[in-house]
């Protein structure tokens, strides 16, 4: 079976859908499938073109024994909605474009989205090698991007509507990261198959990472007695991470615990500006980091904080900084309701909810897990049993690929 997987985002990339799809080819690779990734040249979430791609158009490499085509992409630090456009819309050109000219025929052609317009390289990409459509959601586009109002043009936003509703017609299955996903597609699609590719771990790399003796915490100043609460990833809109700051101000007299946002995005210049406001001498801000580097924080750390804005949208958001958390062994502070709550707190038992942008309430379950560490500890070790069993990369994979193959033996 010989699979394209057509993706904007992807190692050495950090983020949830670089190692969504990594761990992807790898376990249908293992299954004995013909893997080729289609991707940009790395810029995330830097939005600088990695060294040794820069000046360049194509380079075809090996990655964990996959193939990996790249290709250029326009990269602007801009966040407005123009220079977003340029953004996707060359890697939709030159993807098609080397897809075309350097890659031959396919079973299947699995492509990501977001972006959602990257969908047009996908579909014009299988009518050219033959092959069958697996469209891949990370996030409802453009739902998402209209609610949290990082786009209100009209005419885009339709135009959007129409493409997503084209794609999903023209999938041979459709696959969604969250239950709530899938389930919102279901609904409007209900004729059409549809598979659960949730976010997971890989046991034998957190096995490795728990044997190294991390001195991360020593080495940045940081007391045994501390009790630090981390968040690591984008410093967004969507994570509403002001709650941490006004917890932070909350328990200002406990000066055991601190706070440690480490990650790069469009809201960290005001955040630090309003640590400065409120003199938070608690609250540290980090540069991002690589995967090994942030897995050697995870375990120096005492919990993490996991915050979403409080709406609808995100009742069924499952971020996937949840999993490298528990499979290390630390409880979580967990500020999103809906499908994410009732998986880890109220079936895997691996930590505390707050109400979302509620810094009372975080603040109160931040200082129970501070005075109550064996809580914590169990929490931890319910978190890893729980995504060992119910979220391992090789069941994930395993059910992925019977979903292939009945798509395989389909007449189209």
């Amino acid at each position: 079976m010989k699979i394209l997987i057509l993706t904007q985002y992807f190692p050495p990339e950090v983020g949830a859908a670089q190692n969504r799809l990594m761990n992807l080819a790898k376990g249908l690779k293992k299954k004995g499938a013909d893997v080729t990734i289609l991707t940009a040249f790395p810029n995330y979430p830097s939005m600088k073109i990695h060294e040794g791609y820069r000046g360049r158009f194509y380079r075809k490499e090996s990655l964990n024994g996959l193939t990996v085509h790249r290709c250029w992409i326009y990269v602007a630090g801009s966040k407005s909605i123009i220079p977003r456009l340029l953004n996707y819309f060359s890697f939709v050109f030159t993807s098609f474009f080397i897809g075309w000219i350097k890659l031959g025929r396919f079973d299947f052609i699995i492509c990501e989205s977001p972006p959602l317009f990257l969908g047009i390289s996908g579909y014009l990409l299988k009518k050219l090698k033959h092959a069958k459509f697996i469209f891949n959601v990370s996030d409802l586009w453009p739902e998402s991007a209209e609610k949290l109002g990082l786009v209100s043009n009209r005419f885009l936003l339709n135009i959007s509507t129409k493409l997503e509703e084209f794609l999903y017609r023209r999938s041979a299955f459709i696959s969604g990261q969250t239950q709530g996903i899938v389930r919102n597609i279901q609904s409007r699609f209900p004729e059409k198959k549809l598979c659960w590719l949730k976010n997971g771990i890989d046991l034998s790399y957190f096995e490795s990472v728990n044997r190294v003796d991390g001195k991360w915490r020593s080495e940045n100043g940081y007391a045994d007695k501390e009790f630090l609460v981390l968040y690591a990833g984008i410093i967004g809109h969507a994570q509403g991470l002001e709650v941490i700051l006004k917890a932070a101000q909350i328990l200002r007299g406990e000066i055991s615990i601190r706070f440690i946002l480490m990650g790069s995005g469009p809201v960290k210049e005001r955040l630090t500006a309003m640590k400065e406001d409120l003199a938070l001498s608690s609250v540290d801000f980090y540069n991002v980091v690589t995967r090994d580097e942030l897995m050697q924080v995870i375990n120096d750390i005492d919990a993490a904080v996991i915050p979403l804005l409080r709406l609808e949208l995100f009742r069924g958001a499952i971020p996937s900084k949840i999993f490298e958390i528990l499979a290390l062994k630390k409880p979580i502070l967990l500020g999103v309701e809906g499908e994410a709550e009732e998986l880890f707190i109220q079936n895997g038992r691996a930590g505390l909810a707050f109400i979302p942008e509620d810094a009372g309430d975080l603040a109160e379950k931040v200082r129970y897990l501070a005075e109550n560490p064996g809580q914590g500890k169990l929490f931890g070790d319910n978190g890893y049993n729980y995504v060992s069993s119910k979220f391992n990369w090789d069941t994930i994979a395993e059910d992925f690929w019977q979903h292939l193959i009945k798509a395989e033996n389909k007449h189209e």
